[in-house]
């Protein structure tokens, strides 16, 4: 925990956006990588949008997104929106 918070203060001190937008990105593809390592064909998992989560099935993996049935409907979602259920 104490990482965390001493990666927190030097995010602070980043002085340009074009340093969070790279940052940002570097943190979407670690979370895409992690994803395709817990997920699989068949786990149960949760789409997490800003104000809602919404379970389903993954049907299918592909290289940056997975197919998801969610009540029904097939959806592609990206790999850094899904977390286990």
């Amino acid at each position: 925990m104490l990482n965390l918070i001493n990666l927190k203060k030097e995010l602070r001190n980043l002085s340009s956006l074009s340093e969070l937008n790279e940052l940002s990105s570097f943190i979407n593809d670690c979370k895409t990588m992690l994803g395709k390592s817990a997920l699989s064909v068949g786990s149960k998992v949760n789409v997490v949008q800003k104000t809602k989560k919404t379970s389903g099935v993954i049907t299918k993996m592909m290289v940056k997104k997975a197919l998801v049935d969610m009540r029904g409907r097939i959806y592609r979602v990206p790999f850094a929106m899904l977390e286990l259920a």
